[in-house]
């Protein structure tokens, strides 16, 4: 049976000794606490989207747009959310999104999200952009579960030590996003003429990586930082990039690969014919186009035009336990999360992130139970009402 939501226990028996939580149970109320705890750079780097940030609010609206319909007397006494995705069991279709630059909300950024990850037993996609290199992340994640999602940069070496990296490190899946080859016009960046790469924040893993030392004449100090932030702003992203090109990825990658930022069904089932393990229906929160297709409204589109034959997953747009649940209903295996818990790191740390994750999970669990779900598999389309 599950115990994801005891959690719901435990903070109530805590209270009989005057104990109450440090952040809000109401995973939405993170994003006004942490605008008054963080700088304006840093906060309006997190929430900001692209544009007038209308993608990023129709994301949410589709949420609202699909009602859980409750049934009755189904025999709930014994839950499970556990699911293998991808060849990883986790015990709720729960992921950590990969967030770059997280040492801009806390110092111990990538390094805290590993730890509390593991703590839960959830699994944590590492961004290429992370402020600490993936082995360090590793080492902080211990025998946690670990993802890496790729950036992909011009440089096929480069690209190819990533990897190579990433592998023995203990990465299991991979995760390419492809959305994202260049950076989007985001004014609330653009107003405080902030980008954290090019302070040299975000940068980890390419600094430390030998193809790139290689560019950049050795490894990366003061005397040649600023050639190495013009390298890679050079190295970034790859806008020439074709379907063709996916031939790579299985040339250097040899597990689960899942491409990021699918929302048209023609491209989900291009990405099966590519021999891709894996779609990751996102917009990336909103972030790189304005005026875009919210997430939600794609899920069922991709989910009827490759369900059955690839691993979907679900990002952008969720902040609580019952939006897992309806993208579970519409046809998602898991969902990756991602601001609720960058939130959560910026308030309170390691401790900050555990407790976001452990109130989504209870959440989710206690949302699945009273509208009559015992296991994710029960969740269907019947399970939703459309308004």
């Amino acid at each position: 049976m599950s115990q994801l939501a005891d959690f719901q226990n435990e903070i109530y028996l805590n209270g009989l000794a005057d104990v109450r939580p440090d952040l809000p149970t109401d995973l939405t109320k993170l994003e006004g606490l942490a605008a008054s705890k963080l700088s304006a750079t840093s906060f309006g780097y997190v929430a900001g989207s692209a544009g007038s940030e209308g993608t990023a609010r129709a994301n949410r609206d589709a949420f609202d747009r699909w009602r859980i319909v409750p049934r009755m007397l189904r025999d709930v006494a014994e839950r499970d959310l556990s699911v293998t995705v991808l060849g990883t069991p986790m015990p709720a279709p729960v992921l950590l999104a990969p967030i770059g630059v997280q040492s801009i909300l806390h110092p111990d950024g990538e390094l805290a999200t590993a730890r509390a990850a593991a703590a839960t037993g959830l699994t944590t996609v590492l961004s290429t952009a992370a402020s600490h290199t993936m082995e360090e992340v590793a080492e902080a994640n211990g025998p946690g579960s670990r993802w890496y999602q790729l950036y992909w940069p011009k440089d096929r070496d480069l690209a190819a030590s990533f990897l190579d990296r990433a592998k023995a490190a203990g990465y299991t899946a991979l995760v390419v996003t492809l959305d994202t080859f260049t950076l989007a016009w985001r004014p609330r960046d653009l107003d405080q003429a902030y980008l954290p790469f090019i302070r040299g924040i975000g940068v980890a893993n390419y600094f430390s990586d030998p193809v790139f030392q290689k560019s950049v004449g050795g490894p990366v100090t003061d005397a040649n930082r600023q050639t190495a932030l013009l390298h890679w702003i050079g190295q970034f992203g790859n806008p020439s990039l074709t379907w063709d090109d996916l031939a790579f990825l299985r040339e250097h990658w040899d597990g689960p690969i899942a491409l990021k930022g699918i929302q048209h069904p023609d491209d989900a089932r291009r990405a099966v014919d590519a021999g891709m393990d894996g779609v990751i229906v996102s917009n990336h929160g909103g972030r790189q186009v304005d005026g875009a297709l919210a997430s939600l409204d794609a899920l069922p589109l991709v989910v009827d035009a490759v369900g059955g034959r690839t691993t979907i997953l679900f990002d952008s747009g969720v902040r609580t336990g019952a939006d897992v649940a309806k993208a579970l209903a519409l046809g998602a295996q898991a969902v990756l999360v991602a601001r609720p818990y960058a939130y959560g790191l910026a308030l309170g740390g390691e401790a900050g992130v555990r407790h976001v994750l452990r109130c989504l999970q209870a959440e989710l669990e206690l949302t699945m139970a009273l509208s009559g779900h015992r296991t994710v598999s029960e969740l269907t389309l019947d399970s939703l009402v459309r308004v």
